[in-house]
């Protein structure tokens, strides 16, 4: 069984950034998945569960809003590690064209007096919030994509390369 390409990304070298996960066609057209890494998968401790709830839905919410982007916009979502959010949009753009608008996601975090939705009614599980530790990680994530702006290991994925034996043995080469 072939590996899907997001588990083809070197997890013991990712930093947080900005990435192409994959692109597809749909119909005519293409959307590309982006994946929007905050912590180094294996060597951080991943985001509090209720504020990648929180995150979700403030960040969501502003995506869907945004003036230039809202009709773009197909998914924004968490990573099931709890590392990052995937960001599904329409078209084909490099992470360096998606930057100011993550940036300016990420820093509107801080604006937020209440989590969009949080109730029991638009929620499923409304009770799992944590809007102040939201913040925290969205300003620690604001604050290394401005710092490492001009780092292409932000923008590009570490690969790995799999070496399979005569017998379909499969080894990691990092």
């Amino acid at each position: 069984m072939e590996l899907i390409q997001s588990f083809s990304v070197d997890h013991t070298a990712i930093v947080p950034g900005i990435f192409v996960s994959r692109v597809d066609t749909i119909g005519s057209g293409t959307a590309t998945t982006y994946d929007i890494r905050l912590k180094k998968p294996n060597r951080e401790p991943v985001i509090d569960v209720a504020a990648m709830h929180s995150l979700e839905h403030i960040i969501a919410t502003y995506l869907r809003n945004d003036p230039d982007w809202k009709d773009e916009v197909i998914y924004w979502g968490p990573m099931g590690c709890l590392t990052g959010f995937y960001l599904i949009l329409k078209g084909t753009r490099s992470p360096r064209e998606i930057y100011d608008l993550l940036l300016s996601a990420f820093k509107s975090v801080d604006d937020a007096q209440v989590v969009p939705g949080a109730t029991a009614v638009n929620c499923g599980h409304y009770l799992m919030h944590n809007l102040g530790m939201a913040k925290w990680y969205a300003a620690e994530f604001a604050s290394y994509l401005e710092a490492n702006a001009g780092k292409d290991e932000i923008f590009e994925y570490p690969r790995t390369e799999r070496l399979v034996t005569d017998e379909g043995q499969q080894f990691f080469d990092s």
